[in-house]
């Protein structure tokens, strides 16, 4: 095992580290972790429900805060009230 210049100074303070110590001490994230820790860790898959997608809507004030209220989840239970409301209303019923 290669010698390493030790980290502190002779009182025992840390030394500062120089762009020259980090590369000549540490290891990549690659070569620092086990082969088996990395496979363990794996690669995200395929999302299993439906992608939602991402939007700016503006909603009352009054409305947010009754959603909020419930607690976390708010604005799932948002779309799960709006998805309920398209089974039995068509969006042209509305007249804004």
């Amino acid at each position: 095992m290669p010698t390493r210049k030790p980290m502190i100074d002779e009182s025992g303070e840390v030394l500062e580290l120089t762009a020259a110590d980090v590369v000549k001490t540490f290891k990549r994230g690659g070569a620092a972790l086990a082969a088996s820790l990395w496979a363990k860790m794996g690669v995200r898959g395929p999302q299993k429900a439906p992608t939602k997608i991402p939007l700016s809507l503006q909603l009352s004030p009054q409305l947010v805060e009754a959603f909020r209220a419930l607690g976390e989840g708010w604005q799932t239970r948002i779309d799960v009230v709006l998805a309920d409301w398209l089974n039995t209303h068509s969006p042209d019923e509305l007249a804004v």
